[in-house]
């Protein structure tokens, strides 16, 4: 049985190959290294009723996530991993590899996050080649969810929104400067929180502030992140995570405007990653 996660700073997608039956799939909170540790991990893997009947079965398990980026990270994921399926092979990849087998395959391309956070690489084929982006909500994350987040919340705080979407705002919200300071300074996953203000975008994109917020995010990231490879126009872009695909009409718009070749934009790679993972596996069974 082979286990397959796409783990992101906000959420978790899981989908397990079952014997005689369709995958069975499930999501959780998060897993991002960087924000809780093993034995955070531990605690909500161990939470999850849907996986307990079938831990000691799983003989592979692919693990994508945000923020293993390092050895010291992946290990700490894969440590947190073992005790709890001891009968499994565990691989644990940065979540831009999960992303470039479910949307690239094995052909060239770059791969896009636009979710909580953001992130762009290469992908060659067979390996996603280092980047100098993904550094982070603090110093990074352009047109992520994170980065809208702490726009709306800003303009919020400071009387910058237009009356109408100030009143909206806080109908929805109900925050004030003392809780905001508490999440962002004082909890965990404070990107993910700032993340959690991101549907406010969708739910008023025909508002002409809200589209230029939306548009000046995705410039931001365009010319931070896609623009730094001199032959972004030569291959596809394909764009990962939840603010790319329910903002996609502005983000191809401003894609366009740069001739960036998009390709497949996914709210989330754990389905096709899913299969490519099962038919890999497979093909080096029968290759065997």
């Amino acid at each position: 049985m082979i286990l397959v996660v796409d783990s992101g700073s906000s959420k978790s997608d899981w989908k397990l190959e079952l014997p005689d039956s369709p995958p069975l799939s499930f999501s959780t909170n998060g897993l991002n290294p960087f924000f809780v540790n093993d034995k955070e991990i531990t605690r909500v893997i161990k939470e999850i009723p849907e996986i307990i009947p079938y831990a000691n079965e799983i003989t592979e398990l692919y693990f994508y996530g945000a923020g293993c980026i390092s050895p010291d990270r992946r290990e700490m994921v894969s440590n947190a991993l073992t005790p709890l399926f001891e009968n499994a092979f565990i691989s644990v990849e940065n979540d831009l590899v999960g992303s470039a087998l479910a949307t690239c395959g094995t052909n060239k391309g770059y791969i896009a996050t636009l979710g909580t956070g953001s992130d762009i690489s290469f992908f060659d084929g067979q390996e996603v080649q280092p980047s100098n982006h993904g550094n982070g909500y603090v110093l990074g994350d352009e047109g992520s969810g994170a980065w809208f987040g702490k726009k709306l919340i800003t303009l919020f705080l400071y009387g910058r929104l237009p009356k109408d979407l100030s009143e909206n705002f806080a109908e929805n919200y109900r925050i004030t400067k003392e809780i905001v300071i508490k999440n962002v300074y004082q909890k965990e996953r404070p990107n993910a929180y700032l993340a959690s203000f991101a549907p406010f975008l969708s739910a008023n994109i025909t508002h002409p502030f809200i589209d230029e917020i939306i548009r000046s995010g995705f410039e931001e990231y365009v010319q931070t992140c896609v623009l730094t490879y001199q032959n972004y126009q030569d291959y596809e872009c394909h764009f990962v995570g939840s603010i790319a695909y329910y903002l996609d009409l502005i983000l191809r718009d401003v894609c366009n405007g740069y001739n960036i070749k998009i390709g497949k934009i996914l709210k989330s790679p754990i389905n096709e990653l899913f299969d490519f993972v099962i038919e890999r596996e497979k093909s080096s069974l029968i290759n065997f």
